[in-house]
């Protein structure tokens, strides 16, 4: 997987899951993320088929957080796991439809974890390869109330040290808005993730359009 810049992470949007949704792939977002904590199944399955139908066939990815059943039964692009979520090797075991296995990191020691794991397998055959994650989260790089429990901040320094340290993408998340992101990119991250600085906006597309004008003119 390469890098992939803007990772939209929809959770209660202002608009709706599917306006939002809409939006995103407007703007040519490359990744929208369905984030629906303490939702009952069959919601979260409704609102995960309509954003497969507004995402099928464009270039913006759709992943589900936390359930691989859900991802799989909405014919998502992928799933995103936590670190006590279901593996990524099991993941790709049981739900070989799911191209895309994203992994959250919290610090250091579980980035290093990650790219230990790649480190032993890359070039190896796919089975060896499977607990290799397409791409994990680094975060929360700011504090952020979107977490029950939430994890202790990273800060910037830590965040570009985990980046650089993975072999593949990494995405930057917690608290970024259009008054951070500047400082995010320039610590080092070339791919973030974007949660109540779009989905509280009465208007996501532009939202989203000057978060990316942002990230243009941070490169």
């Amino acid at each position: 997987m390469t890098d992939f810049g803007f990772y939209l992470v929809m959770t209660n949007p202002a608009v709706g899951y599917a306006r939002c949704a809409e939006a995103a792939v407007k703007a040519g977002v490359r990744i929208v993320q369905l984030r629906m904590k303490h939702a009952d199944r069959s919601d979260i399955l409704r609102e995960a088929r309509e954003v497969r139908r507004i995402t099928r066939g464009t270039d913006t990815l759709f992943i589900v957080n936390d359930d691989p059943s859900i991802a799989a039964e909405a014919e998502a692009d992928g799933v995103h796991v936590g670190q006590d979520d279901m593996p990524v090797a099991e993941v790709r075991r049981q739900f070989p439809s799911l191209k895309i296995v994203g992994l959250s990191t919290h610090n250091p020691a579980q980035a290093r974890a990650a790219a230990g794991t790649a480190a032993l397998h890359t070039g190896g055959p796919r089975s060896c390869a499977a607990a290799i994650p397409d791409y994990i989260g680094v975060g929360p790089v700011y504090a952020t109330p979107t977490k029950d429990i939430p994890d202790p901040t990273l800060g910037l320094v830590t965040m570009g040290a985990m980046i650089a340290a993975v072999p593949f993408p990494a995405v930057a998340i917690g608290g970024i808005d259009e008054a951070r992101l500047p400082d995010v990119i320039a610590a080092g991250a070339r791919n973030f993730a974007v949660v109540r600085a779009v989905c509280r906006s009465a208007d996501p597309y532009s939202a989203i359009r000057r978060l990316q004008d942002l990230a243009a003119r941070g490169r």
